[in-house]
């Protein structure tokens, strides 16, 4: 799947996204999760471009967006981010695409521009978090191996510590996961994530948690919340509340899968589609 690299400045940072083309269709941002990057939605683009200008961020200090200051890697900041991509691509309104904490992003734009954003798929994330798969992200997130001998040896890492990439076959597991790592020094791999990210849940510099249903009830877009039905993120109560706090929401469960949908199930597809086009 073809998409071009282009960038946009805020804040002196330089902020990389993928443009997968058709620049005459209504613009759709697609944001991934905490340790994820842009291409994390290659599979998920080719079936949406027909009838969207599909695009695809790099949170900063991920993927090929600059490093920021460290104190900074926070979710108003990553919405502001996303507010001046809006405003240097001259993009009134938006339908959004949020995997995980590109879904809290996106909850929190969409609650605080409502007329900005006219569509929302929130991919197994709400406004609570279960404690237990905090704690499982948290830990594998902040004691991830520093570098990798080859890009089998990131793989390997991947699916053990990746349960929704445990059974990829190995070609499209390699083709993920080279999108997470760059060359270093000593000829091995290192992350492209800036090691500054992983501290956070560590130092405590993340503020104090923001009560996402404040936000989250003044959304008036049309919403597709995907959960993965084994989900230890985002629970099933939790999913059909939302539903309630926002009457006209839609869920659908990706059988066998945890957190979090690739987005590319067939499943997943064919809920997403139909939702965009109808």
């Amino acid at each position: 799947m073809a998409s071009e690299s282009k960038h946009f400045s805020v804040n002196g940072l330089k902020l990389h996204y993928l443009d997968y083309g058709n620049p005459s269709k209504p613009p759709l941002v697609c944001i991934h999760g905490l340790s994820g990057n842009a291409h994390n939605f290659d599979g998920l683009a080719p079936h949406l471009m027909d009838d969207y200008h599909v695009m695809s961020l790099d949170v900063r200090g991920r993927g090929d967006s600059a490093w920021g200051p460290p104190t900074e890697y926070t979710p108003p900041n990553y919405v502001n981010d996303l507010a001046a991509m809006m405003d240097t691509l001259d993009i009134d309104r938006v339908t959004l695409i949020g995997t995980s904490m590109g879904g809290i992003i996106s909850m929190i734009f969409a609650g605080g521009y409502p007329g900005r954003v006219e569509r929302l798929v929130l991919n197994d994330i709400g406004p609570e978090i279960d404690p237990a798969g905090l704690k499982r992200i948290t830990d594998y997130f902040t004691e991830a191996p520093h570098d990798f001998k080859d890009l089998a040896e990131v793989a390997a890492y991947y699916r053990a510590n990746y349960g929704f990439l445990a059974a990829t076959p190995e070609p499209e597991l390699l083709e993920f996961v080279r999108w997470s790592v760059k060359p270093a020094e000593n000829g091995r791999l290192t992350w492209k994530i800036d090691p500054a990210v992983r501290n956070i849940p560590r130092t405590g510099t993340a503020a104090r948690p923001i009560d996402m249903w404040v936000p989250y009830a003044r959304i008036t877009a049309s919403i597709l919340i995907v959960r993965g039905a084994d989900s230890d993120i985002l629970s099933l109560e939790t999913a059909q509340r939302m539903c309630q706090v926002l009457p006209g929401s839609k869920l659908v469960e990706i059988p066998g899968v945890g957190h979090a949908p690739t987005l590319s199930e067939p499943a997943s597809i064919a809920a997403i589609t139909k939702f965009l086009t109808h």
